[in-house]
């Protein structure tokens, strides 16, 4: 019967005028430019990028809310070809000669396009002119390094000077490990500045991005006379993780989100992103110095 004769299976190149025709098409196809989609970072579906940014970074789909780089964020706040930028040549160094710091840096400067974790400057924000500091979450996660607490230092004594209402976003993973204690001195010295700031009676707000956590939170970013965020925002201090392995006890899941932090009184408002430059007019008109 042949039942145990074993067959022999080989594998046969197609003819070679198949084998052209088929690199033709191919090399014909068309392709898709590299960064068209973008995954939605909750519902997980593709969207076309430029839609996704037109949105202000809002998914049109499932409404969830992506992270803005500091340049989008001022594009979304302040008036159009206002916004001019302060001490951009304040770098970080490595302070400690910490290992492999010094590339990260450099890393950073290339993917982010900017010289450090925050962009400090001043512009109109609805014809109101403002102080602003923006974090970028995309420069080793907007961590605080001496760098970054001397430009937003540096950006208070500037609104104290010229009388300026003063509006900070923050979007940091805390305080840059690689300089130790050097980055954490930067709480205290943006903090006393900010004290400066406030006897002065200037106005600040502190808008808390997602994420904000670590020292930033222990800081500046929880010192404003007004403290708003965008819906489904993190901030907190010490992760999830850690607190419950402390406490030894099951946090509830909307812990450390802005809705959480509104209701037990560590936030004055939620303000959906379109209506954030709105919102931050209407408090600098209310606060406005004569």
């Amino acid at each position: 019967m042949g039942i145990f004769k074993k067959n022999k299976q080989y594998f046969t190149l197609p003819p070679q005028e198949t084998m052209d025709r088929r690199d033709e098409a191919a090399a014909s196809a068309p392709s898709i430019p590299e960064g068209l989609w973008t995954k939605c970072v909750k519902c997980e579906k593709f969207i076309i990028t430029d839609d996704l940014e037109k949105n202000h970074g809002v998914c049109p789909k499932c409404g969830a809310y992506h992270r803005l780089g500091a340049h989008a964020r001022i594009s979304l706040v302040v008036d159009a070809d206002t916004f001019r930028e302060i001490n951009e040549n304040i770098v970080g160094n490595d302070p400690l000669g910490f290992p492999g710091y010094g590339n990260k840096l450099e890393t950073s400067m290339k993917n982010s396009g900017l010289k450090e974790a925050v962009i400090t400057g001043y512009g109109n924000i609805g014809g109101i002119r403002t102080a602003i500091g923006v974090m970028e979450p995309g420069f080793m996660m907007g961590s605080m390094g001496t760098a970054v607490g001397e430009k937003l230092a540096s950006l208070v004594e500037f609104a104290i000077f010229y009388k300026l209402p003063l509006v900070i976003f923050s979007a940091s993973g805390g305080a840059r490990m690689q300089e130790g204690i050097m980055s954490l001195m930067q709480m205290a010295k943006v903090s006393a500045v900010l004290k400066r700031h406030s006897d002065e009676g200037l106005l600040y707000v502190s808008v808390p991005t997602d994420p904000t956590t670590g020292g930033v939170t222990a800081s500046f970013a929880m010192l404003g006379d007004i403290i708003i965020a965008e819906p489904g925002t993190l901030i907190g201090f010490a992760g999830r993780r850690v607190i419950e392995g402390t406490i030894r006890q099951k946090l509830p899941e909307d812990f450390q989100s802005a809705e959480f932090l509104l209701e037990h009184g560590f936030l004055d408002a939620i303000v959906k992103r379109e209506d954030l430059k709105d919102y931050l007019h209407r408090l600098l008109m209310i606060h406005r110095r004569n």
